[in-house]
């Protein structure tokens, strides 16, 4: 008989604190912080195209590239109870930027040895209306 792990699913704001520690490098420029909460296998899907985790975290080699952010439409899918899916609108502002913009996100976070890693995320932009 095979051992079953009884573990139950994270809550949205447990999921969306971790989220929010990723957005929270992106302002900072905080490259190790980013990394450590990304898989080694992480796989980003950008408008730009596909970034693996050095591609996420290289992002931070001239400066911090968020000024400013906020997360709204919030919504978890428990796929299984260690592996999630966090979707969610992003009005973000870029340093020296003026402006707005948005993207639609999907964030697909896995508990890995009883820790929370981000293993893939999408970013869609939101046309300008």
């Amino acid at each position: 008989m095979q051992h079953v792990e009884n573990t139950s699913p994270p809550t949205i704001d447990e999921i969306l604190s971790l989220e929010k520690q990723v957005w929270a490098a992106l302002v900072d420029g905080n490259a190790a912080a980013d990394r450590a909460l990304l898989s080694a296998d992480f796989l980003g899907v950008y408008p730009t195209g596909f970034a693996n985790r050095d591609d996420h975290v290289g992002q931070f080699a001239d400066a911090p590239t968020m000024s400013d952010y906020k997360l709204s439409e919030t919504r978890l899918r428990v796929l299984i109870p260690d592996i999630v899916l966090l979707t969610y609108r992003a009005d973000y502002q870029r340093p020296g930027v003026e402006g707005w913009d948005a993207m639609l996100i999907s964030s697909l976070w896995e508990r890995r040895h009883d820790v929370w890693v981000n293993s893939f995320s999408q970013d869609t932009p939101v046309e300008s209306s």
